[in-house]
């Protein structure tokens, strides 16, 4: 997209016609006696979340004990006794 340029007199009359254009992704620059003084440029809107709790319940396994460590406790270093 190409860069608009409006006059501070112009945005002050056309301002939400100038904002609905900020928010579609438009860059505008405002020039006061055709020197830039400020852009104008939209906020990118947050995705709203719409996962829901719950959703992917029954698609999944668990095999063996969730509370049982991955790594046996011989191989833990940290319970060696150090000789």
């Amino acid at each position: 997209m190409t860069m608009k340029m409006t006059s501070v007199a112009e945005l002050k009359k056309h301002l939400s016609s100038y904002l609905a254009l900020a928010e579609e992704g438009e860059t505008i620059e405002v020039r006061k006696r055709n020197v830039p003084v400020a852009r104008l440029i939209g906020i990118p809107r947050q995705r709203v979340n719409r996962t829901k709790l719950g959703c992917g319940k029954g698609t999944g396994n668990i095999l063996g004990d969730i509370t049982e460590p991955l790594v046996p406790a011989k191989n833990w270093d940290m319970l060696k006794e150090d000789a």
